[in-house]
């Protein structure tokens, strides 16, 4: 069956057919394709095109017909329909004869499709929006626990200052929630129904759009049918949105990538999340983090594909935009997935107090600390940086941490240097020093993980 055809004199080339029909891709849109119709049944018996009983007969069956493809998808998958909506019509026709060739008045795919997206896209985007939550508690939680280890931080990949292990935590808790706020700032744009649009130019039929947008969950009705039919301006906003946060996620696992690593040895990651060599005995790979680094690609080009899809498209719907479906439903399940296994990577996690410590000892992560300490000794901060430059330099001829240094050795490059130098110089001094808004000391590290727990029930 098709929706068309009295136009055509000649069958359908059967390569064309296949390459044109996309019910292999658009049938996981059932429950959004059911729903829209239910509805636009509705509609159509306020119109005085259905009566009640009709409209009671159309709703049942499409209920039953939800009720059984829910049970076996493949029923639908496997069907050689052109796409949902007229799988959906036929199961109908096939169940009510000429009642079900109703359902379309009015209607058009065009109209039909935008409406199933937008209903689709808020299912997804408040699925999302659970699973960073369970992300960020488990960050948060993870933050509470290792609240005290001292751990290098990192500009240039080069130890720089002393931080936790939890404050490293809430740095990914603050990134997530940017992306909570912009999955959340998107929905406002999603949340607008096209039903009722028709093909390009609006309905003829006597419908109620908001009261229909009302019935389907919207907050509002589209307000000129012409752009209605043919934005997908709100795909872009969920890929790029997916993008971003899936930039976050490759970069939580390029840091615990390297922190697993032999090299830096700060944490061990569960065997639940790893594996092994297949030539190597002794190998624990971190397949885990590598495979989201690897997927965040795939997610950046579902972005471009649809934005030079869209880019030359004149007004309005053209088939082009049958491509956008892809690209949305498998950037939005790699998201998903991605937060979910970054969850139990994080939960999983062993930290080695230890070696964070000592690799933050061994860096000369202090060095701002004394230099800080000559500024309150009275000498300008470039005048401090250059003394504190040279003492690292005779620090590492002498292969000594400045903490190690006599004082008399100290007190040849500055006599301002006394003997209470030394409290200044340890790492708890230096991570505690940190305690204004969003810094490092303990004190600033409870009052995030207060402010995130909060953020976390809104």
């Amino acid at each position: 069956m098709k929706l068309w055809g009295g136009r055509f004199t000649k069958k359908l080339n059967n390569d064309f057919k296949n390459f044109n029909n996309s019910l292999h891709i658009d049938y996981i849109l059932i429950e959004q394709d059911i729903i829209g119709s239910i509805a636009w049944s509705k509609a159509l018996l306020k119109a005085n095109v259905l009566n009640v009983h009709e409209q009671n007969k159309i709703e049942n069956a499409l209920n039953i017909l939800l009720k059984q493809s829910k049970k076996d998808f493949s029923l639908i998958s496997n069907g050689q329909e052109e796409d949902i909506h007229t799988w959906v019509e036929k199961r109908l026709i096939d169940m009510l004869g000429d009642l079900g060739k109703k359902i379309h008045t009015g209607r058009s795919r065009n109209d039909q499709i935008a409406t199933d997206l937008r209903l689709w896209c808020k299912y997804n985007v408040n699925n999302i929006l659970i699973c960073i939550k369970k992300f960020q508690l488990s960050l948060i939680n993870a933050a509470e626990k290792y609240k005290k280890t001292i751990m290098p931080g990192y500009t240039h990949l080069q130890r720089a200052q002393p931080i936790t292990f939890g404050y490293w935590c809430l740095a990914y808790v603050s990134m997530l929630t940017r992306d909570k706020h912009r999955l959340k700032d998107a929905l406002k744009r999603i949340d607008v129904s096209p039903l009722g649009s028709g093909a390009l130019a609006g309905t003829s039929w006597n419908i109620d759009r908001d009261k229909l947008a009302n019935t389907l969950g919207f907050s509002e009705s589209s307000v000129n049918s012409l752009d209605s039919v043919s934005d997908r301006d709100y795909i872009i906003e969920i890929l790029s949105s997916a993008s971003i946060g899936m930039m976050h996620l490759s970069r939580f696992s390029e840091d615990l990538i390297f922190f697993n690593s032999s090299e830096a040895n700060f944490i061990e990651l569960s065997e639940s999340v790893t594996s092994g060599s297949s030539l190597m005995p002794q190998k624990k790979n971190p397949d885990s983090l590598e495979l989201i680094r690897g997927k965040c690609g795939s997610v950046y080009g579902s972005l471009i594909n649809v934005l030079v899809m869209l880019k030359g498209l004149p007004l309005s719907y053209n088939k082009d935009m049958q491509e956008d479906k892809k690209s949305l439903f498998d950037s939005i399940k790699t998201w998903i997935n991605c937060l979910q296994i970054s969850t139990l990577v994080i939960d999983t996690i062993i930290v080695d107090y230890k070696s964070c410590y000592d690799s933050a000892k061994k860096s000369y992560s202090n060095a701002t600390e004394l230099a800080d300490y000559l500024v309150n000794k009275g000498i300008t901060f470039r005048e401090a940086h250059y003394i504190v430059g040279k003492l690292v330099v005779e620090s590492i001829k002498k292969n000594l941490l400045l903490e190690d240094l006599e004082l008399s050795f100290m007190q040849k490059f500055s006599c301002l240097i006394k003997k209470d130098v030394y409290n200044f110089l340890s790492l708890e001094s230096c991570i505690n020093k940190r305690n204004s808004k969003g810094g490092v000391s303990y004190n600033q590290i409870d009052l995030a993980i207060n402010l995130a727990k909060k953020e976390l029930i809104k």
